[in-house]
């Protein structure tokens, strides 16, 4: 039987997903002992990494070859499912709108942006749709190792990935990677992987970047 292209990339992924896993800032957010300014620090960095995301899944569209593709990709940009969880969390963490606009994006979260609008600038939607499966990836895994948290704040945010409300969402993108990558050569093939692979790093990065509260040095 014949592998998916996305289990290959997964198994060469595992030692970054388990770093994740591991990572003391979701580690917290089980024990309900993260300090809510670290959350709402999250929070605010990932509303603005999900517009370059949904920036990024917008330029892939241009390169879509069919009206069938087109409409597919459509899809997952027009249906934003995570803002409404943001505008919740905003309300529970006492986070004001018109403040985390004007919050400045992190170094890390900068450079995350700019690889996945880099990829899909430079390249096709082969290497562009697997720089951008690790976030709905990781997520939607994460909701089952997280699982539902009993806390105010971090109790809703662990129940939407727990609902598995990204599933969907993950499978649309490992189908497109698998798609193409069916249809690519070698060449592009390791475009996709170094995508990808680039991509899930700086999903651990982001938890890093959160739990340290990253800023600019100067």
């Amino acid at each position: 039987m014949t592998t998916r292209f996305t289990d290959d990339l997964w198994d060469e992924a595992r030692p970054t997903w388990r770093a994740i896993v591991a990572h003391p800032f979701l580690a917290e957010i089980r024990a309900g002992t993260l300090p809510i300014e670290s959350f709402r620090y999250y929070v605010a960095q990932d509303y603005h990494y999900l517009e370059a995301f949904a920036r990024t899944v917008a330029t892939a569209l241009a390169k879509a070859p069919t009206t069938e593709l087109l409409s597919a990709i459509a899809r997952r940009v027009m249906t934003p499912i995570e803002r409404p969880l943001h505008e919740r969390l905003f309300a529970l963490a006492g986070l004001d709108p018109a403040a985390v606009e004007a919050v400045p994006i992190a170094p890390t979260n900068l450079a995350y942006q700019n690889h996945m609008l880099a990829v899909a600038s430079r390249g096709g939607l082969a290497e562009a749709a697997a720089a951008l499966l690790p976030c709905p990836w990781t997520y939607h895994e994460l909701g089952e190792h997280v699982g539902t948290v009993e806390h105010p704040v971090y109790g809703p945010w662990s129940q939407f990935y727990a609902e598995g409300l990204l599933a969907e969402s993950c499978r649309a993108w490992r189908q497109f990677v698998d798609d193409e990558a069916a249809e690519a050569g070698p060449r592009t093939r390791e475009a996709m992987r170094r995508a990808f692979m680039t991509s899930i790093r700086y999903e651990w990065m982001f938890w890093e970047m959160a739990y340290r509260r990253e800023a600019w040095p100067i």
